[in-house]
């Protein structure tokens, strides 16, 4: 069994979500194609019959995880959303100077809320920097990822991120467990800090359709695809989101539903079940757009 099969077994072990990285590499390796680019090419996406991305795909089941690795010496991508982890990433400077890092960056924020940086599950990357690994909080909105919001060389990975895990290597540089516990939980003054900020009041979307029978459908699967993105569980919405803004891209390329009112209703589903405005305009976007390439007509 090769080290690299041998890590990943061990992280799913540990109830967290992996997936291949390219080998020696950051990058997934596949899907190949972003959710624009998705014409059912890859049987994944086909069997699924949607595209599919690396957060989708993230597993712990080992039958899958040794079909993969033993495929390939593959890098270990790390989901952090489905494994309940937030990931605080300390870099180094990046032209080697000397210079505050993100630990120091760090440190300083906990004597400002009179904390402690609590021992934890810790990795060191290929360049040096530090991977703190925190159980996410249990209540609460869902953490996204951060980049330099708490303070210089100190970025986030949650929802919707993931890390390089211990065991790769990337450009010949390995990722290496410092410290090898259970993660702790994610510190109360860390977690509000990081928490998004509260969603603005949102007026409800009212689409206009006659009372026709053909309409009496549409307004059906208008309710059913908001039903599907608002009660989604934690670490699927996005890919709800995408499920729902294709089958509405269908009907508005059979010319059953305007646009805009496909692209307000769904952009409002989405925030509301806790994505931002940003990642819900660019799924919804995405989505209506492959919805497009197949479209349903509705009989009168």
């Amino acid at each position: 069994m090769s080290d690299l099969l041998t890590a990943a077994l061990a992280h799913a072990e540990r109830g967290w979500h992996v997936f291949p990285l390219r080998p020696d590499d950051k990058r997934p390796a596949f899907p190949d194609h972003t959710a624009d680019d998705c014409a059912g090419g890859d049987p994944r996406c086909r069997a699924a019959g949607h595209h599919l991305g690396w957060e989708a795909r993230a597993t712990t089941d080992p039958d899958r995880i040794r079909r993969a690795w033993t495929a390939r010496s593959y890098g270990i991508g790390l989901a952090c959303g489905p494994s309940r982890l937030v990931v605080v990433d300390l870099d180094t400077p990046k032209d080697d100077t000397a210079g505050p890092t993100g630990l120091d960056t760090l440190a300083e924020l906990a004597a400002a809320h009179a904390a402690l940086v609590d021992a934890t599950y810790t990795v060191t990357t290929g360049r040096g920097g530090t991977h703190l690994y925190y159980r996410h909080p249990e209540d609460g909105p869902d953490l996204r990822n951060t980049a330099g919001s708490l303070g210089p060389l100190v970025d986030t990975r949650a929802h919707g991120g993931y890390v390089v895990a211990a065991g790769s290597t990337v450009n010949g540089r390995p990722y290496r467990v410092d410290l090898d516990t259970d993660p702790a939980p994610l510190p109360g003054w860390l977690a509000a800090r990081l928490a998004p900020a509260p969603l603005p009041p949102q007026r409800p979307v009212v689409v206009s359709l006659p009372t026709d029978r053909s309409s009496a459908y549409v307004r059906a699967a208008i309710t059913r695809e908001v039903e599907r993105v608002t009660t989604a569980a934690s670490g699927e919405r996005n890919r709800a989101l995408y499920i729902a803004a294709v089958a509405l891209g269908q009907l508005v390329a059979g010319g059953a539903l305007a646009e805009d009112d496909a692209q307000s209703v769904l952009e409002q589903a989405g925030v509301t079940a806790g994505l931002s405005c940003a990642e819900a305009y660019r799924t919804v976007r995405s989505g209506l757009a492959a919805g497009s390439k197949r479209p349903r007509r509705v009989a009168a």
